[in-house]
Formats: structure tokens, C-alpha cells, sequence
């Protein structure tokens, strides 16, 4: 396999998880007597611009389809984050109603709405039904395609550039990222911005979360790598933030080239930061492996000891990180009887892999579980703070990442 970036020749895997479904193919009960499609999962690190990229396997059109069942608006933090962000952009920007704004990825509109309320013209590019109905249904005007120059080179051509292009974890998840970058490039205004925000690669490895490794994720991205793709499409990076967001995520700020916009101190302190850690070594990156194996360990440790002592284990959240770490442990029902989540679109459905059934949240009330596993471990206080009445039957609740913790209202 070649680098998407730079078609460097790979040679070094950073992480090696075996073989698994596609973390986002829910099963239906008729399914599960199914053959089921594993790929490898498998990251590898390019020596050459630093880009680490998931082994080539899949294809987007087959993660991404039409009853794709991620809906953005079911965590309200996640909501708070994208309403603050909108407030804060058509502040700096100066948006109006003569302005365009352009999300890619938009999912169900979970952003665009609050730029439709301000009265700002936008569109939402996304190419799954399921999320684009739920967009239109909120009155977010949706483009229902994959993003990349071809897209972006029509709607320039019909008038359509635009003064604001936003994609929230998307960046990560497209196959040819040169492509899209320059569908960035082609769509946007002279004196347009771009904004992505995007896991920071160096969070990933420092905080060994290595269960956002997934076939929809083709890539993992340092600041480094992001301006070397950048400049290859006519782009440079003039500003970026440190977000909190997805265990440690950036928020990049891009222009055109010949943009007349400083490019801020902020960008040369992230970059030094990242070299410094050791983002431009490649013994920082072998040593991963190590790290996701004692989290795996650990976890395994844990369950069969609850099992062994009668203590009836559940989870919540039937995140596609949970499926990662399920399946790279090779979990069961026996061990994990069920799953909660708040999206309808996951429930009555049961986890690619482990088969564990997805229910409705209350189901903890009905069954009254000794543990509760977060397993979106980035929105672990929003969970607490909804469902903390499983303390009433001394329930608690627990992480696998990045290391084995029993969780309080403190402790998040």
C-alpha cells in the first residue's frame, strides 16, 4: 500500500487490531443468521509527510450508506459545541445574509440549523438518506454526495462558492483526502475560511485511544501531516485551536494560498508541540501496540471477574469505538449483556461482531446492571449526569479508556 498523501511506499504498522466488521453495521435480528463481512483493521504510518492511515480494505460507499445510523444531535454536548462554534464564526466572519455557508459531511443538520436561525444562507453536503431526511426535516438544504472536486467544481460553476467552509469529523473519513482538500481549494471564495476539526493524532497515541481506530476513520492526523496536504492543494493553515472534544481534537483555520491573513503564532507552537512529542519518530508510533494490548487485557481481566462473581455487567453508548475495543477483545453477551443508546436508529439492533443487543436506556432501570461500561468515553460526564440513578441499586459506572477507572461525578 502507498500513502493517500505522498504514494510513499508504506513499510511501518503502527497498530495491527486483527479483522472486524464496520464499526457503523448495526444488525438487524433477521441478520444475525447472516454470514458477517470482516476486513483487517490495521493503521500504518507514513516515514515520508507523517500521515497515518488505516489499511486499504473498504470503500466509502460501503460504510456510508443510506440507513447509516450516526445521528450528530443525539449528545447534547455535542450540540452545545456546535451551537458555541456557530456563534462564534459569524461573529469573527462577519456572516450575514449575503454570505454562503458550506458543511461538509452536515449529518442531520445537528450545525447547519443554527446558521439557518441566524438567517444565513447554507448547505449541507452528505451523502447517507437516513441523516439528510432528518437535515431537511429541520429545514437544512442538503446536496445528498460524497464530496471531492468534481462537487465542488459544479457548484462553483453555478455561483455557489463559499465565504465558510466547516467540516466536523469528517476530514478523518474520506479515502482520496487529496481530493477532497482540493474540492476545499475549488469551492471556496478568494477571502474565504476554512474550518475542520478533527482527533489530534498526538492525543490518540499519548492517551492510548486506540478504539478510534476504525475502517471509517482513513486517517489520523497531526497538524504536520494536515499543512503538507493542505499546501498540495493550494491551502495553507493560518490558525488552529486545541479543543477539548473527542478525547483532545483540533480545529484548523485555512485559506487560500496568497490569503493576505498572518499565519498566528499558534500554528508554529502545535507544530513544535507535536515534535517534541515525537510525531516526526518512528519509535513514538511501534510502541502503540503495547499500549492498546494492556488496555484490551485489562478490560478482558475485569469482565470475567464481575462474571465470576455474579455481578452482571451492561454498557452504554453503542459508539463506534465501542465496537472497536469489543471486538478487538472478543466480547459476548456472556460477558456484556446489553447496550444502551439514546438514537432510535440503534435500537432493537445489535452490535457488528459481538452481537450484543442495543436498547432503549431503560432497560438500566428495568435490569438494574452491577456495572454500566461507558464506552464513548469522551461524553462519560454527560452519561453520568443523565443516568446517575443507577446508584440507587449501588450500580456504577466504569471505563476501558484510556485505562481501567471506575467513574464518579469527580472523577469525569
Amino acid at each position: 500500500m502507498k500513502c493517500r498523501n505522498c504514494q510513499t511506499q508504506l513499510q511501518h504498522v503502527v497498530l495491527d487490531l486483527g479483522h472486524a466488521p464496520p464499526s457503523n453495521a448495526y444488525l438487524s435480528k433477521a441478520q444475525l443468521h447472516a454470514p458477517e463481512t470482516t476486513f483487517p483493521l490495521k493503521i500504518l504510518v507514513c516515514h515520508a509527510c507523517w500521515l497515518v492511515q488505516t489499511e486499504d480494505h473498504t470503500a466509502a460507499d460501503e460504510l456510508f450508506s443510506n440507513d447509516y445510523a450516526y445521528f450528530s444531535s443525539t449528545s447534547q454536548s455535542w450540540l452545545s459545541h456546535a451551537r458555541a462554534y456557530c456563534e462564534k464564526i459569524a461573529e469573527m466572519l462577519h456572516l450575514t445574509r449575503d454570505s454562503f455557508v458550506v458543511e461538509v459531511a452536515s449529518n442531520d443538520g445537528y450545525l447547519l440549523k443554527n446558521f439557518v436561525a441566524m438567517g444565513v444562507p447554507c448547505l449541507g453536503i452528505e451523502p447517507t438518506a437516513s441523516t439528510a431526511d432528518a437535515a431537511e426535516r429541520i429545514g437544512v438544504p442538503v446536496l445528498r454526495e460524497f464530496f471531492g472536486a468534481v462537487s465542488a467544481t459544479r457548484l462553483a460553476a453555478g455561483g455557489q462558492q463559499a465565504d465558510l467552509i466547516c467540516g466536523n469529523n469528517v476530514y478523518a473519513h474520506v479515502p482520496d483526502i487529496n481530493d477532497f482538500t482540493l474540492g476545499l481549494r475549488l469551492l471556496l471564495k478568494p477571502r474565504g475560511t476554512v474550518n475542520l476539526e478533527f482527533p489530534h493524532l498526538k492525543n490518540m497515541i499519548a492517551h492510548n485511544q486506540f478504539d478510534t481506530v476504525y475502517h471509517e476513520h482513513f486517517s489520523y492526523l497531526s497538524l504536520t501531516a494536515v499543512i503538507r496536504i493542505f499546501e498540495k492543494a493550494g491551502l495553507r493553515v493560518f490558525d488552529v485551536e486545541e479543543l477539548p472534544t473527542h478525547g483532545g481534537s483540533l480545529r484548523i483555520y485555512g485559506c487560500n494560498r496568497h490569503d493576505p491573513r498572518k499565519t498566528t503564532a499558534a500554528v508554529t507552537a502545535v507544530l513544535a508541540e507535536e515534535q517534541r512529542f515525537g510525531l516526526q519518530d518512528l519509535g513514538f508510533y511501534l510502541a502503540f501496540q503495547q499500549k492498546a494490548d494492556k488496555i484490551k487485557n485489562d478490560f478482558l481481566a475485569f469482565l470475567i471477574e464481575q462474571k465470576h462473581a455474579g455481578r452482571p455487567v451492561a454498557a452504554y453508548g453503542a459508539a463506534a469505538k465501542g465496537n472497536t475495543l469489543m471486538n478487538y477483545a472478543g466480547l459476548k453477551r456472556d460477558l456484556i449483556s446489553f447496550i444502551c443508546d439514546a438514537a432510535a436508529s440503534k435500537q432493537n439492533k445489535f452490535m457488528p461482531g459481538s452481537h450484543i443487543p442495543i436498547l432503549p436506556p431503560a432497560e438500566l432501570e428495568k435490569r438494574k446492571p452491577d456495572w454500566v461500561v461507558i464506552l464513548p468515553w469522551n461524553i462519560a460526564t454527560e452519561v453520568i449526569q443523565q443516568h446517575g440513578q443507577i446508584k440507587r441499586w449501588g450500580g456504577k459506572f466504569v471505563i476501558a479508556v484510556p485505562e481501567l477507572k471506575v467513574l464518579t461525578r469527580r472523577s469525569c
